[in-house]
């Protein structure tokens, strides 16, 4: 069976984003095991956009975390712990404004970047915490004091290993699902937890001003690593680009007891543009009358390869009558530049 043949995402669930149900997965050793894996690379590959139910993640640990009021702190607390100058040196807290989300940049100009960075930064309306491992040797965290919120680095700490259980489980079913790879085969090239949680807080906005596009909560933009694991609340205003029809966008309502996976534009590179990344954003939720909308709170869960691994086309998505799109880089190299298109 080859990559194109596999069913297509249409007969996993009947709607614009796909619903795959993981119970009976049991970390690729499960009886459903193989048919969740290929109902999950097809909705991957068609889509790029998935809910995942029964994926295993603490319920009590994703109501915890949603829990902390780390953005209802004053200012002065929050910039304790200020992200550093570095894009690359993605932790700590980012006022309203301070980083603007760009699309596929490894396909775009440095002046193109700026130009759309200077054009969508009114649409960037939000605050954010990044927090990484522990003792990371290139990125240590930034971190309030213990004392201003106690228990929260050791709640993060919680949260950012039972996401990295499920990471693991996710890019198995895709390395199960995708011809040619072995069903290991991520886990050599994601042995560092090399991995970022970020808390997103968009405060409330006049929703006419938000209607109308005047406003944001963050516009159009791809997410950068190998995938992204989220869990928003129930305020809703994700949308998400129709891969068929260009500028059509899905809304994609919260959904009880469900995570979203997106596919990552390194992994797009690395499968040779197999998976593809999908453009998505944050805008009004579809179903609002008041006068205000509400905040939201998010939080994704970004992972990526080993920085020092230096990654080429999987094997598989390559050969006669399909060339190679790309040349071999270094995770570091790619995110690093990334990072500072961002910043």
């Amino acid at each position: 069976m080859s990559i194109d043949t596999l069913p297509p995402a249409s007969q996993v669930e009947e709607v614009p984003i796909p619903v795959v149900d993981f119970a009976g997965f049991e970390n690729g050793s499960g009886p459903r095991a193989q048919e969740i894996a290929d109902q999950f690379f097809a909705a991957c590959r068609d889509v790029g956009f998935v809910y995942i139910v029964n994926h295993g993640f603490d319920d009590d640990l994703r109501k915890e975390m949603f829990g902390w009021r780390f953005f209802d702190l004053p200012k002065e607390v929050k910039m304790k712990a200020p992200h550093p100058v570095e894009g690359w040196w993605h932790r700590g807290y980012s006022a309203i404004g301070r980083s603007v989300a760009v699309q596929k940049s490894h396909t775009a100009s440095r002046e193109e970047i700026e130009k759309a960075k200077r054009r969508d930064k009114h649409l960037d309306f939000k605050e954010s915490f990044e927090f990484g491992r522990e003792n990371h040797p290139r990125t240590p965290n930034v971190i309030i004091p213990d004392e201003d919120l106690p228990g929260f680095r050791e709640a993060l700490n919680r949260y950012f290993a039972e996401g990295r259980l499920l990471q693991l489980r996710v890019m198995r079913a895709i390395a199960m699902g995708m011809p040619g790879v072995p069903s290991d085969f991520f886990e050599s090239y994601h042995s560092t937890s090399d991995n970022q949680i970020r808390l997103l807080h968009y405060p409330p906005l006049k929703t006419k001003e938000l209607r109308a596009g005047e406003v944001g909560r963050i516009g159009e933009h791809t997410d950068f690593g190998s995938g992204t694991l989220l869990f928003q609340d129930d305020t809703g205003g994700l949308e998400v680009e129709d891969r068929y029809t260009s500028r059509l966008f899905h809304p994609a309502r919260p959904m009880p007891g469900a995570v979203i996976f997106n596919i990552g534009d390194f992994l797009q590179r690395w499968s040779n543009d197999t998976l593809k990344s999908t453009l998505h954003r944050v805008r009004c939720p579809p179903d609002l009358t008041g006068e205000m909308t509400p905040a939201r709170y998010s939080i994704p869960y970004f992972f990526k390869a080993d920085a020092d691994k230096v990654v080429d086309c999987l094997p598989g998505t390559f050969g006669e009558g399909r060339p190679k799109k790309y040349e071999p880089v270094t995770v570091f190299e790619y995110v690093a530049a990334r990072l500072n298109a961002a910043y």
